[in-house]
Parts: C-alpha cells; structure tokens; sequence
C-alpha cells in the first residue's frame, strides 16, 4: 500500500495583457488580475509560496508559486 506523505504544484504563471483595450487599462488589469489571484489563495486558505513574481517589459507579469496540493501536508517544499 502506498500513501502521500508530502505534496506541493509547482505553477509558473503569465497574467498577460488583453489585447482589446488600452495598453495602460491592461497594465491595470494585469496588476488587479494578480492582486486577486494572490488574495483567492489567502481566502480559500491554500498554502502557498511566490517564489518570483517577474515584471515583464510589456507589463505583464510571470509569476512562480507553490501551492498546496489538496489538503496533503506540504513537508519542507513551502519552506
């Protein structure tokens, strides 16, 4: 029989512009879209670790992070 001790998702995201609006409106956006992002991660109580939030020269954002997978314990990978 096997069993999860530890598990993590390691994610790289890219919150990128839209296209159909204002290059500022979306520099805007993006940073909401982050904004919210992070905060839906505080709210639903997930586990987590940003371990690089990159601005991009077009003003969009890549940002690495590490989540909690499920409820599994998360052993040193949040650490």
């Amino acid at each position: 029989m096997k069993r999860i001790q530890y598990a993590c998702i390691e994610k790289t995201i890219h919150f990128q512009l839209k296209e159909d609006i204002a290059h500022d409106a979306a520099v805007s956006a993006v940073k909401h879209e982050v904004d919210a992002y992070k905060n839906s991660l505080i709210q639903k109580r997930i586990k987590h670790k940003i371990c690089e939030e990159i601005p991009q020269p077009d003003g969009s954002v890549v940002m690495k992070v590490k989540t909690q997978y499920n409820s599994h314990p998360t052993g040193d990978y949040l650490d």
